[in-house]
């Protein structure tokens, strides 16, 4: 019997917003006299119980209105880095808004040092490489934007690594942000958008041509287009895919449905990813269940992580040790 928890595993789709658990969240509230519609944690684990995705946002507004403090934005990079190291991550690229937190209130200073001494920090305590991928919310200014971007370009050396794009698909395309990413580029940073989630194959085009996109989070909507899937195989552009995430949003009607096992069967490098795991019921251990109960490969869905991740060459090189060194087939048959 498989036991996927035994796997080593990569995740290059976490919005760190989203991985904070109740517990976790009334803790912060409390250090900042924060208030909550609810006082215990069994409160807001219901509260919490995801219902559509207007909930999703109502419960998303009410964890990142309570983060304040550079002590917070360390506090979610450390929580999580535990969690998914319980899970077997070797590595992840965590997802935080700067710019979100900026409008309540909040210093860039103050967020980005926060999530990149939580990254030293989850990698002295649990062992788990995390890099950082700030996001820039679709419908904020141009000048936010560039903000984003450049404050990114700050900390490369603490560990940031590209630059996303975020939030609306539907109703702000990616062309609009092009200088945007070309100046990230030019700056050393990757380039990683939401593309293909709730927008069909053209979102996934214009993030590849207008945004020079190094990977694409979600991506699955470009099975919409033969000729778009095939140009992904042959780029060798890797997809980070939410399958339990598709699920609770309604991208998908069901996990049956989901593109995963064809757009893999193209061709097409998919890693798994969790997305907002509190939010959404799910933990890394679960969204990799449900990839390998579509007929995914725990090895094929690691060696496109470590494919697909924005790191330095030498931890490039340590990831791929740890999958060629791990008995795969043991881990399978336990």
């Amino acid at each position: 019997m498989t036991r996927i928890g035994a796997y080593p595993k990569i995740e290059l789709h976490v919005h760190l917003e989203g991985t904070v658990r109740p517990a976790t969240l009334l803790e912060i509230a409390r250090r900042n006299d924060y208030a909550l519609p609810a006082n215990t944690v069994e409160e807001l684990r219901e509260l919490y119980r995801f219902r559509d995705f207007r909930h999703f946002i109502e419960v998303w507004v009410l964890t990142t209105n309570a983060l304040r403090t550079e002590a917070d934005f360390r506090q979610i990079v450390v929580d999580y880095a535990a969690e998914a190291a319980a899970h077997g991550a070797v590595y992840l690229e965590g997802i935080f808004s700067p710019a979100e937190r900026v409008r309540r209130g909040c210093g860039w200073q103050e967020i980005f040092e926060g999530v990149c001494a939580g990254a030293q920090e989850a990698r002295e305590r649990y062992g788990v490489e995390v890099r950082l991928t700030p996001d820039i919310p679709r419908g904020f200014t141009q000048e936010e934007a560039r903000a984003t971007v450049e404050w990114a370009a700050r900390y490369r050396d603490r560990g940031v690594v590209g630059v996303g794009l975020g939030g609306l698909e539907a109703e702000y395309p990616p062309e609009p942000y092009a200088d945007v990413f070309r100046l990230a580029r030019s700056l050393g940073l990757g380039s990683v958008p939401h593309a293909g989630e709730v927008a069909g194959a053209a979102s996934v085009r214009g993030a590849l041509e207008a945004l020079g996109a190094d990977r694409l989070r979600h991506g699955i909507r470009a099975e919409e287009d033969p000729g778009l899937v095939r140009e992904l195989a042959a780029r060798g552009t890797v997809l980070d895919v939410c399958p339990l995430s598709n699920l609770r949003t309604g991208a998908v009607a069901s996990l049956a449905e989901h593109p995963l096992p064809r757009l893999a069967a193209a061709g097409v490098r998919c890693s798994v990813s969790t997305d907002d795991p509190a939010m959404f019921d799910t933990d890394l251990r679960r969204d990799y269940e449900a990839a390998t109960s579509l007929g995914l490969d725990p090895r094929s869905l690691y060696e496109a992580g470590v494919a697909g991740a924005l790191c330095d060459e030498q931890t490039r090189a340590r990831l791929r040790a740890i999958g060629e060194s791990f008995d795969w087939d043991a881990a399978r048959s336990r």
